[in-house]
């Protein structure tokens, strides 16, 4: 594969848009096993009423493919508060109750649909898509991040080990302590039991990536049927990123 050509910019267009959403199919629904109501299973897009009402941003590599569809290698979709008011709610509220963030009284945006080719994760992929995030948290004077991750599979007891992990160590404080609606406890094993190191080998990369980040856990897992996963909600505040690793995330040219 020839050397990435990285750009990393918000969707201008329909085409852009439909690139991102042909990504998320790739990885949501045939990597994943998930799908939706609005799943286009012929044209192999993945797609959800809140798009229309978001930005999204996409990570292009210029010398993957023959056609802006095959550009995008990475995308992210962004919900700040009005849109949010615009769709009625954030997405993340159909699995959370996010009532501690919309009392905070802080700047709050939504990530979601995350998701990278796998020939792009782990490497300069993520930290250019985190480089564009940061400009955009600092252009919107953005205070809060949050948003659904997600481990595969809906076999809880299968994700024991990493999900008492993540309440026991990286537990929101009570501020901004969301809550599963449907809920299911993440401490599943007694803290004695646990084996760190073996769990955190089960927790996916970009999970990783947040809590390195200083990313914290609401309570509680949800599962997902539909997306054919075990979701928990990721909060970071960026009053309090570790000085020391913010400087992965802050953009050089804005230092």
């Amino acid at each position: 594969m020839a050397e990435p050509q990285f750009e990393v910019r918000l969707a201008e267009s329909e085409q852009d848009l439909r690139a991102a959403q042909r990504l998320r199919y790739h990885v949501f629904v045939e990597e994943l096993g998930g799908g939706g109501e609005m799943v286009d299973h012929a044209e192999r897009l993945e797609r959800d009423a809140f798009d229309a009402v978001s930005d999204h941003m996409i990570l292009i590599d210029h010398n993957r493919g023959t056609t802006a569809l095959e550009h995008v290698v990475g995308v992210y979709r962004l919900m700040r508060e009005e849109n949010a008011a615009a769709a009625g709610r954030f997405y993340s509220e159909s699995e959370y109750d996010l009532t501690p963030l919309r009392a905070s009284g802080r700047r709050l945006l939504e990530l979601g649909r995350s998701c990278l080719l796998p020939d792009y994760r782990g490497g300069a992929a993520m930290y250019h898509l985190w480089n564009g995030l940061a400009g955009y948290v600092e252009d919107h004077g953005i205070e809060l991040l949050f948003g659904v991750a997600s481990f595969h599979g809906t076999d809880v007891m299968s994700l024991a080990q990493p999900l008492t992990l993540l309440h026991h160590r990286h537990l929101a404080p009570e501020a901004l302590r969301v809550r599963s609606k449907d809920f299911q406890r993440m401490d599943l094993v007694p803290e004695a039991a646990l084996d760190r190191r073996a769990a955190m080998l089960k927790v996916p990369a970009l999970i990783k990536a947040y809590l390195r980040l200083g990313g914290v856990v609401g309570e509680g897992a949800f599962i997902d049927h539909a997306f054919n996963t075990t979701d928990i909600c990721l909060i970071m505040d960026t009053a309090r990123m570790n000085a020391k690793r913010r400087g992965i995330y802050v953009r050089k040219d804005r230092a």
